[in-house]
């Protein structure tokens, strides 16, 4: 069986995999038990998967394994804690961000990689980071808010 190796959320990590074509979102999962990241359409146009590959935002569901060994990779789980969330984290429960919260973590990672980028967002360019990340419930103003007062923490 073959073997590859990541970096995930700053440690090593050697994962087996029976096919180098699965998906890193489920290595995360089922091998690695990281539940962040979240199966939503398996097409990689929800967002509900995203992860940071060397801090930019893809699609776990979509992106083979193989493709991300030897990168690193951070999950929500990688961001911060219940205890100590990360300060992104900490605007989202502030503003209260979530209803559902099966698109949080892909709204919070695509967030991060923005901010990562653009430390300074502009109302629209949040809007459209985000735009390919879908939320059913209706939180996008909050989510927006949560954005934006990270960008000023």
């Amino acid at each position: 069986m073959p073997s590859f190796k990541l970096r995930v959320n700053g440690r090593a990590v050697t994962v087996d995999s029976w096919d180098p074509a699965q998906p890193l979102l489920y290595v995360l999962r089922n091998t690695i038990g990281l539940h962040g990241p979240k199966f939503g359409c398996g097409l990689g146009q929800c967002g509900a998967c995203t992860v940071l590959m060397d801090g930019k935002a893809v699609r776990s569901c979509s992106l083979p394994v193989k493709q991300a060994q030897g990168h690193a990779i951070t999950t929500i789980e990688g961001l911060g804690s219940p205890e100590k969330p990360s300060p992104l984290q900490a605007a989202f429960i502030q503003e209260q961000a979530a209803q559902c919260g099966y698109c949080t973590n892909g709204m919070i990672m695509a967030s991060r990689a923005l901010l990562n980028e653009t430390p300074n967002p502009s109302p629209d360019q949040v809007k459209q980071r985000l735009a390919g990340n879908l939320c059913r419930c209706g939180t996008h103003t909050r989510i927006l808010s949560a954005v934006l007062r990270a960008a000023k923490a």
